[in-house]
């Protein structure tokens, strides 16, 4: 989504157009105290841009999906790393019994499965869960690790990646959950789990930024 910087001038206007419009060109002029051949150019770009309308014989108008489309570009650039929520993290070996306890306890939708030495190995989602459940009696000896999701098949999402990069992947994957991974400095081709983003996550900022 590409948006326009606006100078400051431009901003005055659009501050004018807004309360007093519908307003003519010349009026929009006369309070800036310029002239009407100055501020053409200025109008020209709002309006192609979109932020304003006209109508002949009727002047300009404010567009009221201006600042929609600004609150949208907003969250869309917000970074990841200023929105992960904390990782609900549990060893490969771990029972699907214990799992399942985990999961409602901490009232997720995602497990991450690591290692012994903490890097992500698994994801382990209620469905997965579920459907280990169903038929099978001993839940305790069973281990995650058989029915969780592997690389390469994880989708994961860095921290300088965008909240629109991160919708992007769950709407696409199909999927509610995003480990935050970072890259081992120690470790070549190993990745650690640092936090998550979730549609919960993504809905939270939305809202938060129109102060709903």
């Amino acid at each position: 989504m590409t948006i326009i910087k606006l100078t400051k001038r431009q901003e005055e206007i659009l501050l004018i157009v807004k309360k007093d419009g519908p307003i003519t060109g010349k009026q929009i002029a006369d309070k800036l105290s310029l002239t009407r051949a100055t501020l053409r150019p200025d109008l020209a770009i709002l309006t192609m841009a979109g932020s304003l309308e006209a109508k002949p014989r009727v002047g300009y108008y404010f567009n009221p999906n201006t600042e929609l489309k600004k609150h949208a570009a907003d969250i869309a650039s917000q970074i990841v790393n200023d929105y992960k929520a904390h990782p609900i993290v549990v060893q490969k070996s771990t029972s699907v019994y214990d799992a399942i306890v985990q999961i409602f306890l901490e009232d997720v939708g995602t497990l991450y499965a690591v290692d012994k030495n903490g890097f992500l190995s698994g994801v382990i989602s209620r469905k997965d869960l579920l459907r280990a459940a169903i038929g099978n009696t001993n839940l305790e000896e069973l281990p995650v690790s058989v029915i969780m999701t592997r690389m390469p098949n994880i989708v994961t999402v860095k921290p300088e990646e965008t909240l629109l990069d991160a919708a992007k992947k769950l709407i696409h994957n199909h999927i509610d959950s995003l480990p935050v991974v970072r890259e081992s400095e120690t470790e070549p081709n190993m990745i650690e789990v640092i936090g998550r983003i979730t549609k919960t996550t993504i809905t939270r900022a939305y809202a938060e930024m129109l102060e709903i």
